[in-house]
């Protein structure tokens, strides 16, 4: 029977390392397994898919499917709590200028999101690109409005 302290790699499954480059007594010194002279051997060598003049195997395959080139700039929201909002008075309109000049959030980004984090103790209009479904909920529980722009 096995167990955790007799387990043992398969034959063949690890390689121990060695240092190249370090002298003749090493087994693997002066070319340090690179050969002699050629493109391969000297420093700062790039492959970039050349293949000597053949043409390389990029461009001879077949392209096909959908591949997007541009993937558009990806949207970073000023985030607040539900909790962050007990600080107004019922029935005021919260919208990012409102929550920058209370210094709630430092600026506007691409836009602010609404999260259901902690309790709302006040009937508000919220304005904000987005919402989360809990702070929705939450909201409009409490008599609000939760507009989105």
């Amino acid at each position: 029977m096995s167990s955790l302290s007799t387990l043992k790699n398969a034959p063949g499954a690890r390689i121990d390392s060695f240092r190249k480059g370090r002298g003749r007594g090493s087994g693997n010194g002066k070319t340090a397994g690179k050969g002699m002279k050629g493109q391969g051997a000297h420093a700062h060598t790039k492959a970039n898919g050349f293949e000597g003049g053949q043409t390389p195997i990029a461009r001879r395959l077949p392209k096909f499917g959908v591949r997007k080139t541009h993937t558009g700039k990806k949207l970073v929201y000023a985030i607040v709590n539900l909790d962050r909002l007990n600080r107004f008075k019922d029935g005021t309109t919260v919208n990012a200028a409102l929550l920058i000049e209370n210094r709630v959030i430092k600026s506007e980004c691409d836009g602010v999101k609404i999260l259901g984090k902690g309790t709302l103790e006040r009937k508000l209009i919220v304005e904000a690109k987005a919402f989360s479904a809990s702070a929705k909920a939450a909201i409009e529980a409490l008599g609000g409005e939760a507009k989105v722009l």
